[in-house]
C-alpha cells in the first residue's frame, strides 16, 4: 500500500444517509468543512460515522444508503476494502425508529448485568441487520461529581457496580458482532468542578483504584475491540498523547489487541485546547506515538496535515503502520476482507433494492420484543427512595398529576436517544417512536381515576404563575404526584446531558419552589423525578409521602413509574449514585475516607439524603443465620460465609445484597467502605436463600505507597447490607502472613452460590 492508502484507513467521514436511497454524503457539520468523498474514496476509508445518527432517515433506506456507499468505496479503491461503520448506542441504537433503552444510570440502578446484556445484545443485533460494525458504548467513568453534565451516561458511583455492569453490556454488543468501544480512557469525570472537558486532578491512586478499575476488568472478562481515549488532560497529559496510558498500561500491561478511536475531534484538541502540538501534523504524530489508531469523526489531523508531518520528517511512519495494522486486522476479524463478503445486510436480504421507496418501513427497529426488553429494564431501574406506607396507591379517586415532566413525551429520554439528539434539530420530522407520557401511563394505570394534570412550572425557567392552579387541583385532589427532573440536551440546551453541567445540585428553575409550595397543601405528595442526575429535594425527603427516582427510563419508563405507583410492579431498583441532602457538597461520593465524611471542623455536611445501594421495595427481608467458616485467612486466600434471606412480607419481591470491605487500618488512606460484591435474590413470599460467600483477599487489595497493587495482614471487615447505609451482617476477620504483590490477573470477584434455605 502506499503512504496515502494506509494513511486512507485510519480515519472517518462523518456522513449523513439519504431517506431517498441514495449514497451516504458528507455532513455538514457546523464545526467543520466536510471533506469531499470523491478525492479521498480511491486511496480507501477507514470508517463511515454516523450514516444512521445524523438526520432522520427510514432505517430500510438508510440501511440502503449505506450499501450503496459500501459497493463504491470498493469499487474505487485498488484493494476492494470497505469502510467500518460505527454508530452511537449510549441508550440504544441512535437511529430514527430504534428502540429508547434507559440511560446507563438506569442500567446502574438495577445491579443486574445480566439483563444489560441481553438488552445489549438486542441492541447489537438490531445494528448488525442494518449494516452497522462498530458501537461508540458503554461509558465507563465513574461519577466523582454529580454537577457533571454527562452522569446520566455513566453506570453509577463505584467501580466496582460500573465494570460488572459495563461488562455485561460489552458482551451483549459484542454477541451480537459489534465491536464495542470502552469510553472514556481515562478519568473525563474526574474533571474539575464537574465541569466538561475540564482539567482533571487526581493522584495517581484514585486513578487506579477508581477510575481504571472498570477499565481493567472489562478489558479482562468483556471481549471489547475497541477503546475511545477522553478528552481530558491528567497532571498536565492529555490523554490522547498519553503513551503510558495508551500502549504502557492497555497494551503492554492488560494485553489489549484491539483499536484505539479518538473521541471527535480530541487530535486536533492537541493543538487546539491542550496546546501539546504546534501544527495538526503535530498533533496526529503525538496521537499515532501515544497508542491512537483511528481519527473520528472525520478527517482533520490524519489527512494531509499528517502527510507533510512525515514527508517532513516529524512523524515516523512506522507509527502509521501500527496502527494501520491493528486496523486492518479488525476489519478481517469482522469479515470485511474476506473475498466473498457481502455487503448487503441482514434486514435487506431479498429485497428488491431497485425500488427504494417499496423498502420504506420494512425495517422496524422498535419491535414488540425491543419495547418488552426495554419495559423489564424501565421496571427494574426505579428506585423507591421513601415511602410512608402510601404507595402501593390504592384507587385514588382524583389525582392531581402536577410538574414540568408529568406530560412531556421526551422526558423519559437522555440526551443520547435520537429523538432528543438529533430529533430536537427536526421538529419537522415525527418521533419515529411511541413515547407514553406520565399522564398517559397513570391513566392506563389507573382507569377510571380522574387525572387532573399542570405543569406548574418549566423545567428550569424562573416563572412561578402556574403555582396557583397547581395549589387549586392538589386541595381538590386525594393525592398528588409530582412529576420533577430534567429536560435533556447538548451543550447547554438541556439541564442534563453532554456539556450541560450544573453549579450546583438544587433542582433546576423554581422546582424545589414548587415542591414546597405543594407540600404546604397538605395532601399527600407523591414525588416522581425523571431526571439525568440526583438532586437535592430539601423538605421533600421528610415531608413527601414518597419519592420515586428514575434516570431517564427510556421509551417505556413511563409506564414503569406508573407501575410502581400501583404496585403492578414491585420496586427493586437501588441507588447507582448517593442523592445529596446539601446543593453545595459536590464534589461527594460515597467512597469518601474519613476526611470526606461529616466532622466537626467544617461546617459542610456531606452526609446523603438517601445513600448509595438504597432502594425500598413492598415487601421486607430478614437476613439471619450467619455462619462463618474462618476468621482468619493467609492474604493469598480468603474468607468464607453464609447467611439466609428471608422473604418476611406478603408478596414476592428482590433484594440486593451488597458486600462492602471496610479495611479499618492501611498504608494508605482508604474509603472507608467500597462496595467489592452483590447479588440480586428475587424470592416469593415467605421464601428464603441460603448464601454462601467466598472473598478472596485480592478484593481487600489497593494501590500501596510504592505504586504496586497489594494485599496487606491485619483486621479486615466484610459488611453485608442492603444498601451502603443499611448494613445487616458483620464479619471481622484477619488477613495473615506477608504483603502479596498483585497484578492484572488477580482475582476480581467474589464467589456466590445460592440455595433455598429450609422452611421455618
Amino acid at each position: 500500500m502506499t503512504l496515502r492508502e494506509k494513511v486512507a484507513q485510519l480515519f472517518g467521514v462523518w456522513v449523513g444517509a439519504s431517506d431517498e436511497g441514495g449514497e451516504v454524503a458528507p455532513y455538514q457539520h457546523e464545526m467543520e468543512e466536510p471533506p469531499a468523498l470523491e478525492s479521498l474514496l480511491p486511496q480507501g476509508l477507514g470508517q463511515l460515522t454516523r450514516p444512521f445518527g445524523t438526520d432522520p432517515v427510514d432505517p430500510a433506506l438508510g440501511a440502503l444508503s449505506l450499501l450503496r456507499s459500501q459497493r463504491r468505496i470498493i469499487e474505487a479503491n485498488r484493494f476492494g476494502i470497505p469502510a467500518l461503520a460505527h454508530e452511537e448506542c449510549l441508550a440504544g441504537f441512535a437511529a430514527w425508529g430504534a428502540t429508547a433503552y434507559p440511560v446507563p444510570l438506569s442500567w446502574g440502578a438495577t445491579f443486574d448485568p445480566a439483563l444489560i446484556r441481553e438488552m445489549a445484545a438486542g441492541i447489537g443485533r438490531d445494528m448488525r441487520a442494518v449494516g452497522v460494525h462498530q458501537g461508540l458504548a458503554p461509558v465507563l467513568d465513574v461519577v466523582r461529581d454529580a454537577r457533571w453534565g454527562r452522569v446520566e451516561e455513566t453506570i453509577g458511583e463505584d467501580p466496582y457496580l460500573v465494570g460488572t455492569v459495563a461488562t455485561g453490556y460489552i458482551q451483549g454488543l459484542e454477541s451480537a458482532g459489534i465491536v464495542a468501544t470502552l469510553k472514556h480512557f481515562a478519568g473525563y469525570s474526574a474533571s474539575r468542578a464537574g465541569r466538561n472537558l475540564a482539567p482533571v486532578g487526581m493522584g495517581a491512586r484514585e486513578r487506579a483504584d477508581v477510575i481504571l478499575a472498570p477499565f481493567e476488568m472489562a478489558v479482562r472478562e468483556s471481549g471489547a475491540r475497541s477503546v475511545m481515549h477522553a478528552y481530558t488532560d491528567t497532571d498536565g497529559v492529555p490523554s490522547a498523547a498519553d503513551e503510558r496510558l495508551l500502549t504502557g498500561l492497555l497494551r503492554d500491561t492488560w494485553g489489549f489487541e484491539g483499536t484505539v478511536v479518538a473521541d471527535y475531534f480530541g487530535i486536533a484538541f492537541l493543538k487546539t485546547l491542550h496546546g501539546l502540538a504546534g501544527s495538526l501534523g503535530e498533533a496526529a504524530g503525538l496521537a499515532l506515538a501515544a497508542g491512537v489508531d483511528v481519527e473520528l469523526p472525520t478527517v482533520k489531523t490524519f489527512g494531509e496535515p499528517l502527510l507533510k508531518a512525515i514527508a517532513d520528517g516529524v512523524v515516523p511512519e512506522a507509527v502509521v503502520d501500527r496502527a494501520l495494522h491493528r486496523v486492518l486486522t479488525q476489519k478481517a476479524q469482522l469479515g470485511l476482507l474476506d473475498p466473498d463478503w457481502d455487503p448487503v445486510p441482514a434486514a435487506l436480504a431479498g429485497a428488491d433494492l431497485t425500488d427504494p421507496q417499496e423498502l420504506r418501513g420494512t425495517v422496524d427497529l422498535d419491535p414488540a420484543g425491543n419495547r418488552a426488553m426495554a419495559r423489564r429494564v424501565a421496571e427494574e431501574s426505579i428506585v423507591l427512595l421513601r415511602n410512608d406506607g402510601i404507595l402501593p396507591l390504592a384507587r385514588p379517586a382524583r389525582i392531581a398529576l402536577i410538574g414540568p415532566t408529568a406530560d412531556t413525551p421526551t422526558a423519559v429520554l437522555g440526551c443520547y436517544a435520537f429523538p432528543v439528539h438529533v430529533g430536537s434539530r427536526h421538529p419537522e420530522s415525527p418521533v419515529g417512536i411511541a413515547l407514553p407520557t406520565l399522564r398517559e401511563a397513570l391513566a392506563a394505570e389507573f382507569p377510571g381515576c380522574t387525572i387532573d394534570t399542570a405543569a406548574g412550572a418549566s423545567v428550569d425557567g424562573q416563572d412561578t404563575g402556574g403555582f396557583a392552579e397547581a395549589v387549586r387541583l392538589a386541595a381538590d385532589a386525594d393525592v398528588v404526584v409530582l412529576a420533577l427532573g430534567d429536560r435533556a440536551g447538548l451543550f447547554g440546551r438541556g439541564t442534563s446531558g453532554e456539556g450541560c453541567d450544573a453549579e450546583s445540585l438544587a433542582l433546576p428553575g423554581v422546582q424545589q419552589q414548587l415542591l414546597d409550595t405543594l407540600l404546604d397543601t397538605g395532601t399527600p405528595v407523591i414525588v416522581t423525578l425523571l431526571a439525568g442526575r440526583p438532586y437535592v429535594l430539601g423538605r421533600g425527603v421528610a415531608e413527601s409521602a414518597a419519592v420515586v427516582q428514575a434516570f431517564f427510563p427510556g421509551e417505556e419508563g413511563a409506564s414503569a413509574v406508573a407501575g410502581v405507583l400501583s404496585g403492578r410492579v414491585n420496586p427493586s431498583g437501588r441507588l447507582p449514585v448517593s442523592v445529596p441532602r446539601r446543593p453545595g457538597v459536590q464534589p461527594s461520593t460515597y467512597l469518601a475516607a474519613r476526611l470526606g465524611q461529616v466532622s466537626e471542623v467544617s461546617s459542610i455536611d456531606p452526609t446523603p439524603a438517601f445513600g448509595f445501594g438504597h432502594g425500598l421495595t413492598y415487601t421486607t427481608f430478614h437476613w439471619t443465620e450467619l455462619d462463618v467458616e474462618n476468621l482468619t485467612a493467609d492474604t493469598a486466600d480468603g474468607i468464607r460465609l453464609a447467611f439466609t434471606v428471608r422473604n418476611t412480607g406478603k408478596r414476592e419481591g428482590t433484594e440486593v445484597v451488597q458486600l462492602y470491605v471496610h479495611d479499618p487500618v492501611a498504608s494508605v488512606v482508604q474509603p472507608v467502605q467500597r462496595l467489592i460484591g452483590y447479588r440480586r435474590l428475587h424470592l416469593a413470599a415467605g421464601e428464603a436463600a441460603r448464601v454462601r460467600l467466598s472473598v478472596p483477599a485480592d478484593l481487600v487489595s489497593f494501590t500501596g505507597l510504592d505504586g504496586r497493587r497489594i494485599v496487606e495482614p491485619g483486621e479486615i471487615e466484610l459488611r453485608l447490607g442492603a444498601s451502603s447505609t443499611d448494613l445487616r451482617l458483620t464479619v471481622i476477620g484477619t488477613l495473615t502472613g506477608a504483603v502479596r504483590t498483585l497484578d492484572h490477573t488477580r482475582r476480581l470477584h467474589a464467589s456466590w452460590t445460592t440455595a433455598a434455605a429450609a422452611a421455618r
